[in-house]
C-alpha cells in the first residue's frame, strides 16, 4: 500500500511539473503601422502606404487567438502620430518587440521584395538583428515575395526605442506584382498571419 501511494505521489509531482514546464510565457508586442493622417507614405495607382500599413496592423489584430500574444498598436485609424509619440508609447510598455510596418517605392519598377530594417545605433541592436534574421527566414519561407535581407538604418522609431525593433518594408508598391500582392486581401492576410507565427515561436 506504501509502495502504491509513493507512485501515485510521484505520478502527480511528474504531471504538475510537466505541466508548469510546458506553459506558455506571455510575449508582449508593439505594431507600429508606418505614417497616418496627412502623412501618406509611398503611393502608386491611388493605393497609399498608410492604409497598407493600417490594413496589415488590423489583420494582425483580427488574427491573433492566442491569448498568450498581447498586442499594443500605436495606432488603429488613420491617425497622424508623431514618430517620438511612438517611441514614448514603445518605451512605457517595455513590450518584448516593436515591429513597424512600412511598405516600399523604387523608381525602377522592377526592383521588388521584402527587407527588414535595423538600427545599430540601437541599446538593443544585437538582439533586435537577431529576431529580424529569424523574420526574414518566415517570410521567405511564407511568402512568395523576394528575400532582400537585413539592413540598418537610423529610423527614428528604431534606434529610440529602449527594445528590440525592427522596421518590414513588406513589398514595392511601385512594383506591379508586389503591389498586387500586398494589396490583395490573401496577400495581406499572409503577411499578418506570417508576422503573428514568428512572434509565435518567440515563446
Amino acid at each position: 500500500m506504501k509502495n502504491l501511494l509513493k507512485v501515485t505521489l510521484l505520478v502527480v509531482a511528474f504531471v504538475t511539473l510537466s505541466f508548469v514546464s510546458f506553459e506558455k510565457e506571455t510575449i508582449t508586442i508593439v505594431i507600429d503601422a508606418g505614417h497616418g493622417g496627412h502623412d501618406l507614405g509611398a503611393d502608386q495607382n491611388d493605393f497609399y502606404e498608410k492604409d497598407l500599413a493600417n490594413s496589415i496592423s488590423k489583420k494582425i489584430n483580427e488574427l491573433n487567438i492566442d491569448k498568450n500574444i498581447k498586442i499594443h498598436f500605436t495606432r488603429e485609424d488613420d491617425s497622424f502620430i508623431e514618430l517620438q509619440k511612438r517611441v514614448d508609447f514603445t518605451n512605457a510598455i517595455k513590450p518584448d518587440l516593436l515591429i513597424s510596418l512600412h511598405v516600399n517605392k523604387n523608381k525602377n519598377t522592377t526592383t521588388n521584395g521584402f527587407e527588414v530594417f535595423v538600427s545599430d545605433k540601437s541599446i538593443a541592436y544585437e538582439k533586435s538583428n537577431e529576431l529580424a534574421q529569424k523574420l526574414v527566414m518566415n517570410f521567405e519561407k511564407s511568402t512568395p515575395l523576394k528575400n532582400r535581407g537585413v539592413r540598418t538604418a537610423p529610423f527614428s522609431v528604431l534606434k529610440k526605442s529602449e527594445v528590440p525593433a525592427i522596421l518590414i518594408e513588406m513589398g514595392f508598391i511601385s512594383n506591379e506584382n508586389d503591389r498586387k500582392y500586398i494589396t490583395s486581401s490573401e496577400g495581406q492576410t499572409q503577411i499578418a498571419q506570417t508576422i503573428l507565427n514568428f512572434v509565435s515561436d518567440l515563446k
